[in-house]
């Protein structure tokens, strides 16, 4: 169910047994269990697994007009926080990062939030599984010196994958990067 309260527009998952799969604009999934909600701020995914197969749902909320006294503040400019900013990424590292990454980009059915393997991915590529694992942990290891958390030791692959696409790093339209 969606609906608007308080301003804000609401998806509620009214079953008692399915939980939905709720994607952001980024890419990111998440889980929205039975008899719970979540707001809508930006466009959104819902994947609902049905008898028949998977459905998926675009939800793309209005966009707030002149006379929005929803309280919204939007920041026009403000100084950037993020660890990690001075970190070069050149075509090779992007490349590398798309192709493992895409799964996340994909819209559905083609939506997977995991990286892909290795081998895969390096194949799709043309390079060797060792160039690309090479690669990946040399801008790691950037990224890890320049102070960017999680870079090192268990799920690494996972957190650059989120760190690489909130960041801007890789993007959907970096897709057609791999059609060429």
């Amino acid at each position: 169910m969606i609906a608007r309260e308080g301003g804000t527009w609401w998806l509620a998952n009214s079953s008692t047994t399915r939980p939905l799969a709720v994607i952001d604009e980024l890419g990111f999934r998440s889980v929205l269990p039975p008899g719970r909600r979540v707001a809508v701020e930006s466009p959104t995914k819902v994947l609902v697994d049905g008898t028949r197969g998977r459905h998926s749902l675009a939800l793309v909320p209005p966009v707030p007009g002149p006379r929005d006294t929803t309280g919204v503040v939007r920041l026009e400019s403000a100084s950037p926080t993020a660890v990690g900013e001075d970190v070069m990424i050149n075509d090779a590292d992007r490349m590398a990062m798309v192709v493992l990454f895409a799964g996340y980009l994909e819209d559905p059915p083609r939506y997977d939030p995991h990286p892909k393997d290795y081998a895969a991915a390096a194949a799709r590529l043309g390079w060797t599984r060792t160039a690309l694992i090479k690669r990946i942990e040399y801008l790691r290891k950037r990224l890890d010196t320049a102070g960017v958390p999680n870079m090192t030791g268990f799920n690494a692959l996972v957190h650059l994958a989120e760190y690489a696409i909130s960041r801007g790093l890789v993007t959907r339209e970096d897709l057609l990067l791999l059609r060429r």
